[in-house]
């Protein structure tokens, strides 16, 4: 089947090239959004075929293909290949023949109305998308970033997100009805005035950085995160905390799952350091989970997902709402560690690694040889599991006993 995909604004009186215009006199069976159809009626030969493009797809495609006509007609937003219809074409019919006619796509005019060059810009789509290819950006500290919004994801709901974590410097530029003399409007905010207007939809936005942006710090002092009762034992200390990151293989990972996050200090770091990751972070105490938040919002962490409760019971409940896990680090287990691993290594990724730290005992068992506490179960767990230890690596930091950070593979 052939599709020739014709993108347009929201101009009344859309302008063609000849070309285009001998196609759609040409044609008989066309489709695009309700929107579009009123864009184009009155050029639509007399007894046209128009298919509506509307949710669920999967039953505009069975009418594509349960048309007898060898060649469709499709209208769409802007650049059909940004983010577009014809995309969406190329995955559904694989073997289609496609010809595409550009128009500007709604970021490009907004930046031509501005007069901002856009050769650097961020693209991220949060039409019918969630929110990490957007924090992504916002950790990794882009200067300027184009967004596509939705009804949920607006131009409020974005700023309010931003301010929520700290990213605050930042102008927004607001298009609205791009294309449309009469209802085109442009509009430059702070977040913070952006967080309190309503917006005409469709719109875009284009968030530009009001001065050079510092990158996160690489190592967050321990002293910066708010604690568990003020107990400073109760979190992985920075240097550990990078080793810790380093043994986990986390530029190469897709999913990093957090077993006892207490601090969040780890899924935190990871998170900055390896802002393209899913992290999942797991926790039994219920009063952890308003400490990770306000940790979060204190670095500039979006994003992380927290699971509350046993892992053993949500462990689940977790897998079934994200990827596989390619990297665990079980930071707590209270005494039921080979549950945990077994649980862990049900749901790893193939090729997957798993990393404790264990606090080294000063005491050795004169007999066996071996160290009591978690050591001994992290060793029995790995051989009982047929899972692979790499060697560990032991550091101490001032007066506290060593650590050791243990590694292994399926």
């Amino acid at each position: 089947m052939k599709f020739y995909v014709i993108g347009i604004t929201d101009h009344p009186q859309p302008f063609f090239p000849p070309e285009v215009l001998g196609i759609i006199r040409g044609g008989r069976v066309f489709s695009g959004g309700r929107r579009h159809h009123e864009l184009v009626a009155h050029l639509l030969p007399d007894g046209a075929v128009w298919i509506d493009v509307t949710a669920p797809l999967d039953g505009v495609f069975r009418q594509y293909q349960a048309s007898d006509c060898q060649s469709i007609v499709v209208f769409a937003s802007g650049d059909p290949l940004f983010f577009g219809f014809a995309n969406t074409i190329r995955r559904e019919m694989p073997g289609a023949d496609i010809t595409v006619f550009p128009s500007f796509n709604s970021l490009q005019m907004l930046a031509h109305r501005l007069l901002l060059p856009y050769h650097d810009m961020r693209i991220v789509s949060l039409t019918g998308r969630p929110w990490p290819a957007f924090d992504r950006a916002l950790i990794e500290r882009v200067a300027m970033i184009g967004v596509l919004t939705d009804r949920d994801h607006t131009p409020a709901a974005i700023a309010r997100r931003m301010m929520e974590y700290g990213y605050r410097d930042y102008t927004m530029h607001v298009g609205e009805h791009l294309g449309s003399p009469q209802e085109e409007r442009l509009t430059t905010l702070t977040l913070e005035e952006a967080a309190q207007r309503t917006f005409g939809h469709p719109n875009c936005i284009i968030l530009e950085a009001s001065h050079p942006l510092m990158p996160h710090p690489f190592g967050i002092p321990d002293a910066a995160f708010a604690l568990l009762d003020g107990r400073e034992k109760m979190i992985t200390k920075m240097p550990i905390r990078l080793l810790t990151l380093q043994a986990l293989e986390l530029a190469q990972r897709h999913v990093l799952w957090d077993i006892g996050f207490c601090t969040g200090s780890v899924s935190i770091e990871a998170r900055l350091c390896f802002p393209h990751l899913h992290v999942t972070a797991f926790e039994v105490r219920p009063e952890c989970e308003a400490i990770i938040r306000e940790n979060m919002r204190r670095h500039g962490a979006p994003g992380i997902e927290i699971m509350m409760g046993d892992f053993r019971s949500v462990c689940r409940e977790a897998i079934a709402r994200t990827a596989s896990p390619d990297a665990i680090f079980i930071g707590g287990h209270g005494g039921h560690l080979k549950e945990i691993m077994q649980r862990a290594v049900d749901v790893l990724a193939p090729g997957g690694v798993i990393v404790m730290n264990s606090v080294s005992s000063p005491v050795v068992d004169q007999l066996t040889g071996h160290r009591p506490g978690s050591r001994q179960l992290w060793d029995d767990a790995c051989r009982e599991l047929g899972l692979v230890q790499e060697p560990s690596l032991r550091i101490q930091l001032n007066d506290y006993n060593s650590i050791e950070i243990l590694k292994c593979k399926t």
